[in-house]
C-alpha cells in the first residue's frame, strides 16, 4: 500500500483507528472535533468514496493543483510519480526509464497503477499513466478523472524552461511537439471531465475550476430543459417532470407545442478559455464547447469525442472543416460547404443521428420525421444512413420536402441520397406546410399513441427544432471567430460582426448562442431574400403573415414565412416568460400576426439588423464577385453579401455564412455568370460550370451522388395530413416490419 500525502506525509490510518480517534477527540476537544468533521464532510459530499484523479501532458500542473485540491478538500493525495513509482522501485523515474527504456517503462508503470487502492483522495498521474489500459481501467474504477487540458504551446515552453526535451514515449526522430499531438487521444479516451488551462492562469485558479467542474458532474439534475410555452407559478418545479439532454434529443418538440430550451441558460468560456483555443484544430473546439453543454451523465465526454470525430472526419473534403476565406475589404466568408452533402446542414446532420442513436432507449423503433426547404433533406438523409447497422434497424428517417420548392440538383441529391432507413417524400405545397403537418402529428396524441402501440415505433423530429441539431452550429461560429484571430486579422476580445442568410433562424440563433459563450460578435445581420418576413419582423417587431404568400425564389432553403427557432429567441430576450411567448404564438397561429412590446422590440435590435435581397440583386452579386476575384457565390451567400454590404459599417470584419456550395444552384450560377447554354440535366450542368475551372472547384460528393444515383425516383404526397400520416404507416410497415 502507498502512503498518502498533503503538504506533510500522512500515516495510512484504518476506519476503526479513525471511528477511536474521533471518538477522544469528540470528548476531549469537542470545538477542534467540529472542526474536523465540518472538513470531512465538506470533502465527503463532493467526492463520497471516490477518487479526484488529475490527468495531462507533463507540465501541465497535475502534482501542484493536486496538493490544492487536497488542501481545500482536507483529503488525502497521491502523487503517481513520487508517492507510487519511486518508492516502488526504489529509484528516480529518469533512472527507472534509462533502465528499461520506453517500451518496458510504460508497461511497469502501468503495473505499479495497478497496485494503488485508494477512495476519498486525490491522484495526480504521470503525463504517460493514460498510455496504459489497464492501470487506466483500474483506477477509473473508483474514480473522476479529470483532465487538465493546457495548449500544447504552453506545455513546450514550460518544459523548455524545466529544461526538458525528452518525454516518455518519445522515439527518435519524433518531435517533443509530437508525442504531445500523440498523447492526445489516451487522455481524451479517458477523461470524465475536462479543464481548460490557459497560459496565464495560477494552479491556485485551475484547482478552483477543478472542483466547480467535479461538482457539475456530480450535479446532473441541475442541467435541465423547458419548454419556450412552460408556464410555472412562483418558482415551483416538479421534479418527475424534468426534463434532460437526452429528453429533449429524443422528444424533439416539447408536448405544449414550444420548443425545448436549456433551463439555466448557456455556460460561458472565460477569454482565457477562449484564447486556449486558439491554435486547436476544429475538431478539439468542437470536443470543448459540446462537452460544456451537454452533461457528461446524458453522454459521456470520450463517446461525445468520439461522436465529434466520426461527424468531422474523411467525410469533409477540406481537413479545416469550417475554414475563414478572405474574400474584400474586410469581408469574410465562413464556408460550411465542405461536408458530404455541401450544405452548412451538414455540420448538425453528421453529428445528430449519432448523439440520438446514443440517447434513445433500444427498446423501442424510431422514425425520424424532416421538413426541408431543400439543404437539409440530403444532409439528414446521408446522416442517419451512416449510422451502424444495428442502429439502422431500429431508426429510420423520412424527409418532406416541397416538390416544386427545391432545386432541380437538390431534388436529384435528395433521391440519391435514400438508403434503406432514408427516403424522401416530394409534397405538393410550399415548406410551411411540410413543416407545419409535421408539427401537428407530434402533437396528435392519439396518432402517435397508435404508432406506438400497434408498431412499437415512436416519432422524432430532425429538424432545428430538435436541439441536437441547433447546437453544434454553435461551433463554427466561435471556431470562425478564432480562425481570424490565429490569422492575426483581429486581437481576441475585438468585436465582429456576422451576416447570415435566414429563413428559420436557427443559424443565425446559433451565433447568437455562440456570443452568450462568450464570443464577441456585435450584431448579427439576418439576410433575407423576398420572402422578407424576418427582416420586417426585426425593424418593426410586427411579424405579420396576413396576405403574404411565399415566393419561389433563387434561394429556396431561406423561402420560408414561419420560422420556428425565432420562438427560442423570444423566449432569451422575454427572460423566459413561457405565458409571453404562448400568448404571441397563438395569435400568430388564429390571427396571423403578432407585435413585440416596446422595450423587447429594443432588446432584439440590441442584437440584429435585418435587410432582404431582390433575384436580380443576388444574381448582379453573383456575377460581380466572380469577376473581381474569380470565386462562386451560392445564391444564398450571395444574398447575405448583398445585405452585409449595405448594412456593414466597417468599423470591424465581418463574417458571412457561406451557408451552401454553388454547384446545388447551377442553373441560377450559369444565369447570373450569362452563360447562354443550359442544359436540363443537373450532371451536364455541373460539368459545364466544372469547365471554368471555378473557385471553389465543383463539389465532388455532389457529383458523385449524382452519377450512382441518376434514374432513380421517390415518392409525391399531395398537400393532405391524411396522406401524410398513410406515406408514414407505410413506411414503418415497410421497414420496422420486415426487419423484425
Amino acid at each position: 500500500m502507498f502512503h498518502l500525502v498533503q503538504y506533510r506525509p500522512l500515516r495510512l490510518i484504518t476506519q476503526n483507528t479513525l471511528s477511536s480517534m474521533c471518538l477522544k477527540l469528540m470528548f476531549s476537544r469537542p470545538v477542534a472535533f467540529a472542526q474536523i468533521w465540518k472538513s470531512w464532510f465538506s470533502s465527503h459530499s463532493l467526492i463520497g468514496n471516490k477518487n479526484i484523479i488529475l490527468m495531462g501532458p507533463p507540465g501541465a500542473g497535475k502534482t501542484t493543483v493536486g496538493r490544492i485540491v487536497g488542501q481545500k478538500l482536507d483529503c488525502p493525495v497521491i502523487d503517481v510519480d513520487d508517492d507510487v513509482l519511486e518508492t516502488t522501485w526504489n529509484m528516480s523515474v529518469s533512472e527507472k526509464l534509462q533502465d528499461v527504456g520506453n517500451e518496458q517503462f510504460l508497461e511497469e508503470e502501468g503495473k505499479a497503477l495497478l497496485k494503488i487502492s485508494a477512495s476519498g483522495s486525490v491522484i495526480s498521474l504521470t503525463g504517460s499513466n493514460p498510455m496504459h489500459a489497464a492501470g487506466m481501467q483500474h483506477v477509473k474504477k473508483n474514480g473522476i478523472v479529470v483532465y487538465l487540458d493546457v495548449p500544447t504551446a504552453v506545455i513546450m515552453h514550460r518544459l523548455k524552461l524545466m529544461k526538458v526535451d525528452r518525454i516518455v514515449g518519445q522515439d527518435s526522430g519524433m518531435s517533443l511537439k509530437d508525442i504531445l499531438q500523440f498523447r492526445k487521444q489516451f487522455y481524451k479516451r479517458w477523461h470524465d471531465i475536462r479543464v481548460l488551462c490557459g497560459g496565464e492562469i495560477t494552479a491556485e485558479a485551475i484547482a478552483e475550476k477543478v472542483l466547480d467542474a467535479v461538482k457539475r458532474y456530480q450535479n446532473s439534475k441541475l442541467e435541465t430543459f423547458i419548454s419556450t410555452r412552460s408556464i410555472r407559478s412562483g418558482n415551483c418545479k416538479q421534479k418527475d417532470s424534468a426534463k434532460y439532454f437526452s429528453d429533449v434529443v429524443t422528444e424533439g418538440l416539447a408536448p405544449d407545442g414550444g420548443l425545448f430550451v436549456p433551463e439555466s441558460g448557456f455556460p460561458k468560456l472565460t477569454a482565457g478559455e477562449w484564447q486556449s483555443l486558439i491554435e486547436a484544430t476544429y475538431v478539439e473546439r468542437a470536443e470543448v464547447i459540446l462537452e460544456k453543454c451537454i452533461h457528461p451523465a446524458d453522454i459521456p465526454a470520450s463517446t461525445l469525442g468520439e461522436i465529434i470525430g466520426t461527424a468531422y472526419g474523411e467525410n469533409f473534403t477540406c481537413s479545416k472543416i469550417a475554414p475563414v476565406r478572405h474574400l474584400t475589404g474586410n469581408q469574410f466568408l465562413l464556408e460550411l460547404f465542405h461536408g458530404p452533402t455541401a450544405s452548412f446542414k451538414d455540420f448538425a446532420l453528421q453529428m445528430m443521428p449519432h448523439i440520438f442513436a446514443y440517447c434513445v432507449p433500444r427498446s423501442c423503433n424510431y422514425l425520424v420525421l424532416v421538413a426541408t426547404s431543400g439543404d437539409t433533406g440530403s444532409a439528414v438523409l446521408d446522416g442517419f444512413s451512416r449510422l451502424h447497422d444495428t442502429d439502422k434497424q431500429r431508426i429510420a428517417v423520412m424527409s418532406f420536402f416541397p416538390e416544386d420548392g427545391v432545386s432541380q440538383i437538390q431534388k436529384s441529391q435528395m433521391i440519391g441520397c435514400q438508403k434503406e432507413n432514408a427516403w424522401s417524400v416530394g409534397v405538393k405545397s410550399d415548406f410551411d406546410f411540410c413543416q407545419t403537418a409535421i408539427k401537428q402529428i407530434f402533437t396528435n396524441s392519439d396518432y402517435t399513441g397508435f404508432l406506438t402501440v400497434e408498431y412499437g415505433t415512436a416519432l422524432a423530429a430532425a429538424n432545428s427544432i430538435n436541439w441536437a441539431r441547433l447546437l453544434p452550429q454553435i461551433v463554427y461560429h466561435a471556431s470562425a471567430y478564432l480562425d481570424l484571430v490565429h490569422q492575426g486579422i483581429i486581437a481576441f476580445g475585438n468585436p465582429v460582426d456576422v451576416c447570415i442568410p435566414t429563413g428559420n433562424f436557427g443559424n443565425i440563433l446559433a451565433a447568437l448562442y455562440a456570443k452568450m459563450m462568450g464570443i464577441p460578435i456585435r450584431k448579427c445581420i439576418c439576410a433575407s431574400n423576398e420572402n422578407n418576413v424576418l427582416t420586417d419582423f426585426i425593424r418593426t417587431g410586427i411579424y405579420d403573415l396576413r396576405g403574404r404568400r411565399l415566393i419561389p425564389t433563387l434561394s429556396p432553403a431561406v423561402d420560408i414565412l414561419k420560422s420556428s427557432n425565432l420562438e427560442r429567441y423570444l423566449h432569451l430576450i422575454a427572460d423566459s416568460d413561457g405565458q409571453l411567448v404562448t400568448q404571441l404564438y397563438n395569435q400568430l397561429e388564429n390571427q396571423g400576426h403578432f407585435q413585440l412590446q416596446k422595450d423587447l422590440l429594443e432588446k432584439l435590435q440590441q442584437d440584429l439588423v435585418a435587410g432582404w435581397c431582390s433575384e436580380e440583386d443576388c444574381l448582379a452579386a453573383i456575377h460581380s464577385v466572380y469577376s473581381t476575384t474569380g470565386y462562386i457565390l451560392d445564391t444564398h451567400t450571395a444574398v447575405a453579401k448583398v445585405v452585409a454590404d449595405r448594412l456593414q459599417d466597417r468599423t470591424c470584419p465581418i463574417i458571412i455564412s457561406s451557408t451552401a456550395h454553388y454547384s446545388k444552384f447551377a442553373p441560377a450560377i450559369l444565369r447570373a455568370l450569362r452563360i447562354a447554354e443550359i442544359k436540363q440535366n443537373p450532371l451536364s450542368q455541373l460539368h459545364l460550370l466544372s469547365s471554368y475551372s471555378p473557385l471553389p472547384p465543383v463539389h465532388w460528393g455532389l457529383l458523385e451522388t449524382l452519377k450512382k444515383n441518376e434514374n432513380e425516383d421517390h415518392q409525391i404526397c399531395a398537400a393532405d395530413m391524411g396522406m401524410l400520416m398513410s406515406h408514414i404507416e407505410a413506411l414503418i410497415q415497410n421497414h420496422f416490419m420486415k426487419v423484425f
